[in-house]
């Protein structure tokens, strides 16, 4: 049996961030990161961390206006994908999508970001942030949760 980490005040935490799959034409909206510390030219999706004290939706609302510009309403996303991984820490992932949104996008944070493209969603780029390539894939295929980066199962 595996001994969880736990605070300062004894109760373990999890990080939780949330990703929005924005598709459209068979097209999704990846950007590129730059300058972050974190996988640096490397392809992702709007994504950003919960802060707390408000529902995942409205995170992801809350990204999609900071990174890209477009408004998207927590009442048109829906949730395709959960991901419990393992990283530096244990994280949950939620991936969004929403089929309406309003505004073009752009890049609004320049110095996290130097492009924002649409790809085909079928043929992504080798460079990609390999857990998000993964929740994009579990998308695809329909699978609503996955596991990643721990080393074995611990199924007990």
């Amino acid at each position: 049996m595996t001994k969880k980490k736990s605070n300062t005040k004894g109760r373990f935490k999890l990080v939780s961030a949330v990703h929005l799959v924005l598709v459209k034409d068979g097209n999704i909206l990846l950007l590129r990161r730059f300058n972050t510390g974190y996988r640096d030219g490397d392809y992702s999706v709007i994504a950003g961390h919960l802060d707390g004290g408000k529902q995942a939706r409205m995170a992801m609302s809350r990204e999609a206006k900071e990174e890209a510009g477009i408004e998207v309403a927590p009442e048109d996303l829906k949730l395709v994908h959960l991901m419990h991984r393992q990283s530096a820490e244990e994280r949950v992932d939620f991936f969004f999508t929403a089929t309406k949104w309003s505004g073009k996008p752009k890049i609004m944070e320049p110095d996290k970001c130097d492009e924002l493209k649409w790809v085909p969603i079928k043929s992504l780029p080798g460079n990609m942030v390999p857990y998000v390539k993964a929740g994009i894939q579990n998308f695809l295929n329909g699978r609503t949760y996955s596991e990643f980066g721990w080393v074995k199962p611990d199924l007990e």
